[in-house]
């Protein structure tokens, strides 16, 4: 763990400092800035601890669009999960997925543990009160949920759009790999995108879970009805809410870049079972591998 006080950074960041600001702004795409209710010079090993206020800025390639959302993959270009329409070929496919090749900021990382940034991030205030969606089967499965669930992050609310999962896990935690990931996908009014992920490990049984891959359908590009309750959706979402933040990008084509990442820190459980019964409704991989950190910081 890395504090923000006299932080040891990447050569490609750039300082700005005043009596109570500082800043580090990424290169490319999204920077951060932090302010401080006072910035003091401490010694070396001592640690800079100090009231923070994080605040996402715009900047670089910017805000990936709900429109690059909802069209994700669909614009006629087959692609998959291995061969020559696997991941290490998206770039490749379509003019539209070029960004899976060049971008700098792209989704999943495999978040170095030891060598992050203590900012005290704020909690992230979950309202999510599903009651009617579909579940579906396609490149995952996914399941959309109607109006009304949200999260607020940066004073901002982000309306819960569709939620779907991933084995084994796309994100790493200091090099370690989980059986399962969710995704929970949430779009604002001004089209910004925030996922929350939330990693699963082995052990007891989620009833949640069993109910969606019962219901999901065993046939690609089919949706069957599916009810949550609100104590049933929220049981997807870790009882502590530590995480992790850092800039990233869709997983999946275009691989849009500029999206919030909030990666939950406390794994859930799923039973063998459940797992197997995901496996038999997508039967291959369908995590994308880990890409480069190259200039970015992850928080905590």
């Amino acid at each position: 763990m890395r504090t923000t006080g006299i932080p040891v950074v990447p050569a490609s960041f750039h300082f700005a400092f005043s009596d109570k600001l500082f800043v580090f702004r990424h290169s490319f795409s999204l920077g951060y800035s932090v302010k401080f209710d006072k910035i003091k010079i401490l010694p070396r090993n001592k640690i800079i601890k100090r009231k923070l206020m994080l605040k996402f800025l715009k900047a670089g390639v910017g805000i990936v669009s709900l429109v690059s959302l909802l069209s994700a993959g669909e614009n006629g270009v087959h692609w998959s999960y291995s061969g020559k329409s696997g991941p290490a070929y998206w770039g490749n496919l379509s003019s539209d997925y070029a960004m899976c090749r060049l971008g700098r900021n792209q989704s999943p990382v495999d978040i170095p543990v030891y060598d992050v940034y203590d900012v005290d991030l704020p909690p992230i205030v979950f309202s999510y009160h599903a009651k009617s969606t579909h579940v579906s089967n396609g490149h995952s499965i996914k399941v959309t949920v109607d109006p009304g669930n949200f999260i607020v992050v940066d004073g901002e609310k982000f309306k819960l759009r569709q939620f779907h999962f991933h084995s084994p896990s796309e994100t790493r935690i200091a090099g370690r790999s989980f059986p399962l990931e969710a995704h929970f996908v949430h779009v604002s009014d001004s089209g910004e995108i925030a996922v929350i992920a939330v990693l699963f490990e082995k052990g007891a049984s989620n009833r949640l879970l069993e109910k969606i891959f019962h219901r999901a359908p065993a046939v690609a590009n089919i949706e069957t009805p599916l009810v949550l309750s609100p104590k049933e959706i929220k049981s997807l979402i870790p009882s502590k809410n530590g995480y992790f933040r850092f800039n990233g990008s869709l997983t999946t084509p275009p691989c849009s870049e500029g999206v919030r990442w909030l990666v939950m820190k406390q794994p859930l459980t799923l039973s063998k079972k459940t797992l197997e019964r995901f496996k038999e409704l997508i039967p291959h991989p369908n995590n994308r591998p880990v890409q480069p950190l190259n200039a970015r910081v992850v928080l905590e």
